[in-house]
């Protein structure tokens, strides 16, 4: 991406603010480090770590090199404060490509951690912490910094995306064959807005239960939170408890697990529940019960499955049936306790402390905003600017399109944090802007599965495998397999279909066998 297109994405925000915050090599890093990355270079035999402190690239440096047992690792800052860290696997087991992983939350960290599979399989791998260090629940590094805005919303992944190329092109003598991005949440978003932003940095992309509507996003958080947990001061009693979470969740399964075929305490599409929490009785008196629900238990309940609202109607989208009482589901993200959290920031939910911290600091750069008091009727005039760095709903891929990149994008259906009814509806938007999306995204919904992993159905997916599949040998992925690992056993497999299709169990067989299942239309 040359320079003018450069400045066009940056325009995007608001050039006028953001002149004066960006570094001035800004403008003209993507064609710099091109130029530099093709000059002339001795191809290296072998990796010699060293070599990678010689590696000159315009407004990069290097802040640590380090011999693994395998591989080189390099720390390195793109401009003022974009860090990165990247794996070297030697020339002679080098596949050729480059491997990009998204960060979480609110980024500002990274890790060589999550390298291991691409570099056993050949792989250069690359992370950034988009810009800012800071744990991934706080955003106060954002307040009055624009560009550390920016950078998280999506300057920081492209501009190490291009880093990450010209550092391989000096390192091995060449540029990549193929380049992918795979990220979940935040990095599921950040996988949209490369396909959306940045169409030619990757050839594959893959993008698990993307927060990619992010402004909407932290807005049906504070209204979960508004109802949840109506008194700041006492966030260690929700409204919500953990006894309404299994009555709740016991009922929509005695009512519609076995709708599929298949009782396995998995909805298939829990689209198809036509459960109503006027089911579930309400308690006597208004006295809290482990049998029933008071009003304000049933009205936040239903505020979580209908999503927030103001004066204009819905502002997003609820959650879908599906994971209340699952470990790791509604008592993590949306209810809580979260005794981590509590014991850490004195905030009770996970859904609490992104959302409050969004509108602290990302919306009203207010730290003592009061999320009790804000009734939404102006939010979108107050989200304006997050909206417009950190959200990527944009339809259109025809820029990726042309420049042949292929895109999955893969959702839990019973995602706690990020509602999977909000990627059905990016991928119809889609759709409807090209009705021939299917040559470049693919859309897949796994059953039972909570945030990016976990839950009662198989969340265990080779999704690299597939985009490999899909762009170097053009065999666009239809059914895959998706596996529940315990105790390092698999104990159940079962088929994941392309969307709008789905697994349907074929009468006889073990029901945890893949093979009984097979993929067709609702």
């Amino acid at each position: 991406m040359g320079p003018l297109e450069t400045r066009r994405h940056v325009g995007r925000v608001n050039w006028a603010i953001l002149t004066p915050m960006l570094p001035a090599s800004l403008r003209l890093f993507p064609a710099l480090l091109l130029a530099a990355a093709l000059a002339p270079q001795s191809a290296l035999a072998a990796p010699d770590c060293s070599q990678i402190q010689k590696i000159q690239l315009p407004d990069i440096r290097f802040t640590q090199v380090t011999a693994e047992d395998s591989h080189c690792e390099a720390e390195g800052v793109i401009g003022s404060e974009i860090g990165f860290i990247i794996a070297l696997p030697p020339k002679t087991d080098w596949n050729g490509k480059l491997l990009m992983t998204g960060g979480g939350g609110f980024a500002g960290s990274y890790s060589s951690r999550g390298f291991g599979t691409a570099l056993k399989r050949g792989y250069a791998a690359v992370m950034t912490d988009t810009g800012h260090r800071a744990s991934g629940v706080r955003a106060d590094w954002a307040r009055g910094h624009v560009e550390r805005l920016v950078n998280y919303g999506y300057l920081g992944v492209h501009r190490t995306a291009v880093t990450a190329k010209a550092v391989l092109a000096q390192f091995y003598g060449n540029r990549p064959d193929y380049s992918y991005f795979t990220g979940c949440s935040n990095g599921g978003r950040q996988a949209l807005m490369e396909a959306q932003r940045f169409p030619q940095d990757f050839n594959g992309i893959i993008a698990g239960a993307p927060a990619h509507n992010f402004s909407r996003i932290m807005a049906a958080f504070a209204y979960n939170m508004q109802r949840i947990f109506p008194d700041p001061d006492d966030p260690r009693h929700p409204v919500v408890t953990p006894d309404n979470l299994r009555l709740l969740q016991s009922s929509i399964l005695e009512q519609c697990d076995a709708s599929d075929g298949v009782s396995d305490n998995i909805l298939n599409d829990p689209r198809t529940c036509d459960f109503s929490l006027n089911r579930l009785p309400l308690c006597p008196g208004g006295e809290p019960a482990a049998h029933c629900l008071t009003v304000a238990q049933r009205e936040a309940i239903a505020a979580v499955y209908e999503g927030p609202r103001n004066q204009d109607g819905p502002i997003f989208r609820g959650f879908p049936l599906g994971g209340e009482s699952e470990r790791g589901g509604w008592d993590g993200w949306i209810t809580g306790p979260n005794a981590s959290l509590l014991n850490s920031y004195n905030e009770p939910s996970l859904q609490f402390a992104f959302g409050t911290q969004a509108f602290k600091h990302l919306v009203f750069e207010d730290p003592d905003w009061d999320y009790t008091a804000y009734d939404f009727t102006t939010f979108e005039q107050d989200a304006a600017r997050l909206r417009s760095v950190a959200d990527a709903v944009d339809p259109n891929l025809t820029g990726f399109k042309a420049a042949g990149g292929k895109l999955i994008l893969w959702h839990g259906w019973a995602d706690p944090a990020l509602t999977a009814l909000a990627s059905v509806d990016y991928y119809e938007a889609a759709r409807s802007a090209d009705p021939a999306i299917d040559e470049t995204l693919r859309l897949f919904l796994l059953p039972g599965v909570l945030h990016c992993s976990g839950g009662p159905g198989p969340s265990r997916v080779d999704w690299l495998s597939a985009i490999e599949n899909w762009v170097e040998k053009d065999q666009a992925p239809e059914t895959l397999t998706a596996a529940r690992i315990e105790d390092g056993q698999t104990t159940m497999t079962r088929p994941l279909c392309v969307h709008p299709q789905r697994a349907h169990y074929r009468g006889e067989g073990d029901v945890n066998k893949a093979a009984n299942f097979e993929c067709r239309a609702p």
